[in-house]
């Protein structure tokens, strides 16, 4: 909620989105002058600087709060002082779970204008205070008429309008280019623009409930009764442009599960990964939003997944280059490598000349969980380190980086890679990560026993299914 106790509206106009984040970023630009006067810049400066950013962001909804969802489980450490960086994720990780709702009667119309009744005729009961708020609807908690607990996901009124107009907003994204400025300096030199454009992209093609029921009840069909993945079921006769209903689930969220003891946060990072990577090899279906807040966790192991806006499909040939390139850079065959990175359209396949040896060694420093030595940890420091020297600008291979072309199909696995890093990193996840990708890309023996349960499920209910 607002200072004032109610829930934000969502602005229309260019200047009237960009505005509020405009004027923090100004706002924190003018206390860091006063702060370089005095020779530093204290605590209390990024805890302000934090603070405003989560409130601003978190008020905007659409693409600017979705940017500070990925900015809060990104690490931070390359570009912010170390000592100060968790108080910029512990700020921004208000948005994963913490967004200022919309009050009832809006999430009531906004039920009755795309399922034809009210909440109180459709459901035996409707919750009035949401589950969730995030960033381009709430959940509440419902009940069926035979008694099923449900979650409806109730998109914002207006939202959709201003999302669409934050795709063509200059303003909102010098708004956004002065967040990360100010945030940190050393991003001044980065390409942030077409991520932005991704990013916003992304969030468009969410928009429509129906394409999203559509890819969860095609991912619970795939994985109904897995022994330690849960998909939620569909309800699609509540479901519609701008209203999604689906099973309710409980379970642990991502802020309480980082306290958990390691053994159990290890088997869940190797739920989280098995989902993720696994259903891109198996069956080319790649849920591209590694984000904290779509995670539930449960005290035996297992995870459930929500949210499914954001939905990439693979053809069986792109799933077995993926492997191909994967399996190549661990080798570090650096030839075959590079056959397959023009086979995809990483390099082109004339023109400019490329060092095959570069190339690999480029790739195989975002692969540091699979060519260091195993098991391997993942830490919020690993992931800094790799990212500082597989994408800065100015590091060992920003030169390579920016000549090489990125295919707009696979655009997305750079997103998942890092989003999977930052994930596992927080969780600090040990696992024998090698060894589990080996049973996709090289049939494998099963690595683990949650493998052994894995490659069991899928040769009982989904055989010839599989890509690999």
């Amino acid at each position: 909620m607002t200072e004032q106790g109610r829930s934000p509206v969502v602005r229309h106009g260019r200047v009237a989105r960009a505005a509020p984040l405009l004027g923090a970023a100004s706002r924190t630009a003018g206390e860091a002058v006063v702060a370089s006067l005095r020779g530093r810049r204290d605590a209390g400066f990024h805890e302000r600087a934090a603070d405003r950013y989560a409130r601003r962001l978190g008020r905007s909804k659409g693409v600017l709060m979705k940017a500070g969802q990925l900015l809060s489980f990104v690490s931070f450490t390359p570009a912010v002082d170390g000592e100060y960086a968790p108080i910029y994720r512990a700020a921004l990780a208000r948005l994963q779970d913490d967004a200022p709702p919309m009050p009832y009667e809006d999430a009531a119309a906004m039920v009755a204008a795309e399922l034809g009744a009210p909440p109180e005729e459709l459901f035996a009961e409707f919750d009035r205070e949401p589950l969730a708020a995030a960033s381009i609807g709430q959940v509440h908690a419902a009940t069926l008429a035979d008694g099923r607990r449900v979650a409806v996901k109730v998109q914002y009124p207006g939202v959709a309008e201003a999302i669409r107009a934050d795709l063509a907003n200059t303003e909102l994204l010098v708004g956004f280019f002065t967040l990360a400025r100010s945030i940190a300096p050393a991003l001044t030199r980065m390409d942030l623009r077409g991520l932005a454009r991704e990013a916003a992209e992304r969030i468009g093609a969410e928009l429509d409930y129906r394409a999203e029921a559509a890819s969860q009840a095609e991912f619970a069909d795939l994985y109904r009764g897995h022994p330690f993945i849960r998909v939620p079921e569909i309800v699609p006769e509540l479901c519609a442009g701008r209203v999604l209903t689906m099973e309710l689930s409980d379970g642990m969220r991502w802020r309480k599960a980082l306290t958990a003891e390691s053994g159990l946060r290890d088997r869940w990072a190797e739920a989280l990964y098995r989902f993720t990577i696994g259903s891109l090899r198996r069956v080319g279906l790649f849920n591209a939003d590694p984000h904290p807040g779509n995670y539930l966790f449960h005290e035996d192991g297992t995870v459930t997944f929500l949210d499914f806006g954001c939905v990439k499909r693979f053809t069986p040939r792109q799933a077995v280059q993926i492997g191909a390139m994967v399996s190549a850079a661990v080798d570090d065959d650096a030839e075959a490598f590079a056959t397959v990175m023009r086979d995809t359209g990483f390099l082109p396949s004339g023109g400019e000349a490329f060092d095959p040896a570069e190339v690999i060694g480029w790739f195989r420093t975002t692969l540091n969980s699979l060519v260091e030595p195993q098991p391997f940890t993942f830490t919020p420091e690993r992931t800094a380190r790799m990212v500082a020297r597989a994408y800065s600008p100015t590091g060992e291979y920003g030169p390579l980086v920016r000549r090489l072309s990125l295919p707009p199909d696979f655009m997305l696995l750079t997103r998942i890679e890092l989003g999977m890093n930052a994930v596992l990193g927080e969780l600090n996840a040990t696992g024998p990560w090698l060894d589990i990708c080996n049973e996709w890309d090289r049939g494998g023996p099963p690595a683990t026993p949650y493998g052994e349960l894995d490659q069991r499920f899928w040769k009982e209910r989904h055989e010839g299914r599989s890509l690999v």
